[in-house]
């Protein structure tokens, strides 16, 4: 049986997580230029190729360390993602009738 170090667990965690937290921090930023821009395609492709680039490159450098921490690392950005999915599909708050 293959021994789980937790250490790398944690580490791996911890790294997801930080990468998931960037990861939709761009993809907001992205949206954000390309729904004030006349040409929102060129940004987001430019912004989902940096993002998907900059993932990848960071978890090459976590599978690096072996099973354990690639595994928290996907532990880790899983759980980051659903906590921004929770927060962002939360219903805009009512503001009440308008006075006009």
């Amino acid at each position: 049986m293959t021994a789980i170090d937790w250490t790398w667990v944690g580490w791996g965690a911890l790294a997801g997580g930080f990468a998931s937290a960037l990861f939709f921090a761009g993809l907001a930023w992205g949206m954000t230029r390309a729904l004030a821009s006349t040409r929102p395609t060129m940004i987001l492709m430019i912004s989902g190729a940096v993002r998907i680039a900059a993932l990848l490159a960071v978890g090459w450098l976590v599978a690096g360390q072996g099973a354990s921490a690639l595994g928290g690392f996907v532990l880790g950005f899983v759980l980051v993602r659903f906590a921004i999915l929770i927060v962002a599909r939360r219903p805009a708050p009512d503001r009440g009738a308008s006075c006009n």
